[in-house]
C-alpha cells in the first residue's frame, strides 16, 4: 500500500478513518482540510488525531496539519507540536519554514514537492466514509 492521505473534519471522520486502517493493519494519514489552519487551530486538530486513535494504539497515524499559503500558521503549528505540515508557498519560504521544522524534527509538505503523497482522498459529505476509506487503503 503506498501513502494514500485522507482529509479528515471532524472527529468522527478521524475515528473512521483509524478505524479501517486498524482493520487492514496499515498506517494512516490523515490530513486537515485545506487552510484549516485559519479557523481551526494546530492545538484543536493535534487533539482530534490523538483522540480518534485512542482506541487503535498500535495503529500508526500520521497527522498533517494544511496551512494553505500563510507560513505564520504553519511556524504556530510547529510550536504547537504538530510534526508535519503543509503549506504552498514559494520555494524560499517553504524553505525555510523547512529548515525550522527540521530543528524539531518535523517536515513540511508542499504541492508540487518531489516525493509529496498522492492527492487525498475527501471524506466530506461522504454517505459512506468507511466504505470510501477502505476502498482508498486497500487500492494499487
Amino acid at each position: 500500500m503506498t501513502d494514500r492521505p485522507i482529509i479528515v473534519h471532524s472527529l468522527e471522520d478521524a475515528r473512521a478513518a483509524v478505524a479501517v486502517a486498524a482493520d487492514l493493519g496499515c498506517r494512516v494519514t490523515l490530513r486537515s482540510a485545506p487552510g484549516a489552519a485559519a479557523y481551526l487551530g494546530p492545538q484543536v486538530f493535534r487533539d482530534m488525531i490523538e483522540e480518534a486513535s485512542l482506541e487503535h494504539a498500535g495503529t500508526l497515524v500520521q497527522a498533517v496539519f494544511d496551512c494553505a499559503d500563510d507560513p505564520g500558521l504553519a511556524l504556530g503549528a510547529l510550536r504547537q507540536g504538530l510534526k508535519v505540515v503543509r503549506i504552498d508557498a514559494p520555494a524560499e519560504i517553504v524553505e525555510k519554514i523547512t529548515d525550522i521544522a527540521a530543528q524539531t524534527g518535523a517536515r513540511v509538505e508542499a504541492p508540487g514537492q518531489e516525493g509529496a503523497p498522492s492527492e487525498p482522498l475527501d471524506l466530506l459529505d461522504r454517505d459512506d466514509a468507511q466504505a470510501a476509506i477502505r476502498i482508498w487503503l486497500t487500492e494499487d
